[in-house]
């Protein structure tokens, strides 16, 4: 079922190699984009968090760089819910990390982020713009969108962290599953973040989905080299997608001090919180991520709500020369990441799967 799998999903997505890169918001370059599908993989950019013009702008860029299908995500999460008194206790209780970074936090957060699912120009750029695959995390949207995008002749994936998930996006009428063991970086695919979460690994979730859907499964979470991929074909996936393996290589957009902390001992601890952004994400262990220890997560403003403020934080971090308050997201395998080039790095990782 694994090799047919893999040569179903390559046909599908029209690449070589079952190495997806994660599209990673604000780390993903379409340089990288384009270095990963031009090594014969599935490059990916992620373009929740850039509107239509910068979406726009980085499908343009990528097509400008190669020929290759790539693959650009959205988020698909349910809009805020606005609540005043939480998010000014949330600036309050924060106002001191500011003070001592000399600065004043804002005076109201905004929700920075629009959802695909109300994002009616985003949908018609993509329809006008048609990548050859467009990938869902947070949820699903509504089926008529997911309906329009594959009229379109676009290839359709969603993330999943549970086997009642994956269901739902079967029936939604995807093409293929992501399958997010709790091992990956960055933000939980789940589709109501307020849930119960099993917490399911990658080994266990590839191996449970590949056992009980009709769909190919994409493995992802932990996954650093050939011998990870392997693995995850051997489960039964049809593919693996890498993102944290991508995160120190040249073309990422990942700055100075989140390079120093995926090569340097935060590497190997790494921290899931809600406190950065609303919603649980896998973070290098840094500043944000101590301060944010015992915090009940019903005190914290929906995503992306809370990020706003996240997002200052950072920046006023940075502005003090300290950045151990960013966004550092990265996975339980991050002490295997390495530096060379993106494209570089799919050729050694189909060399080591080989």
């Amino acid at each position: 079922m694994t090799e047919m799998g893999t040569a179903a999903l390559l046909k599908c997505l029209n690449i070589e190699l079952p190495i997806l890169q994660a599209p990673m918001a604000g780390v993903s370059s379409p340089a990288m984009a384009a270095a990963v599908s031009d090594a014969g993989g599935l490059g990916a950019i992620g373009v929740g968090a850039a509107g239509v013009k910068g979406a726009r702008e980085m499908i343009a860029d990528i097509r400008a760089r190669t020929t290759r299908p790539f693959n650009v995500n959205v988020f698909a999460h349910r809009p805020a819910t606005p609540d005043p008194a939480r998010e000014a206790a949330w600036i309050d209780r924060l106002r001191p990390r500011f003070a001592e970074l000399g600065e004043e936090p804002p005076v109201r957060l905004r929700e920075i982020y629009t959802s695909f699912n109300v994002d009616d120009a985003m949908l018609a750029m993509l329809l006008e713009a048609r990548p050859a695959v467009v990938s869902l995390h947070f949820g699903l949207g509504d089926p008529s969108r997911l309906a329009a995008l594959r009229q379109a002749g676009i290839v359709v994936l969603a993330s999943v962290t549970s086997l009642a998930e994956a269901r739902q996006a079967v029936a939604a009428g995807v093409d293929a599953v992501v399958a997010q063991g709790y091992e990956a970086g960055g933000h939980r695919g789940l589709f109501d973040p307020h849930g119960p979460d099993d917490r399911l690994g990658t080994v266990v979730l590839t191996r449970l989905l590949a056992a009980s859907i009709d769909l190919p499964v994409i493995a992802a979470g932990g996954l650093m080299d050939g011998r990870g991929i392997a693995a995850a074909l051997a489960l039964g996936a049809a593919a693996a997608q890498l993102g944290t393996a991508y995160v120190g290589t040249d073309e990422s957009l990942a700055d100075d001090a989140y390079r120093a902390a995926l090569f340097g001992d935060a590497a190997w601890h790494t921290v899931m919180t809600r406190a950065i952004s609303g919603r649980p994400a896998r973070c290098l262990a840094n500043r944000f991520t101590a301060r944010a220890v015992g915090i009940d997560d019903a005190a914290i403003p929906d995503y992306p709500t809370a990020y706003d403020l996240g997002k200052a934080l950072n920046a006023a971090g940075k502005a003090a020369g300290d950045g151990g308050y960013g966004a550092q997201w990265a996975g339980q395998g991050a002490p295997l990441a390495r530096r060379m080039s993106a494209g570089a790095l799919t050729r050694a990782l189909a060399a080591e799967l080989r």
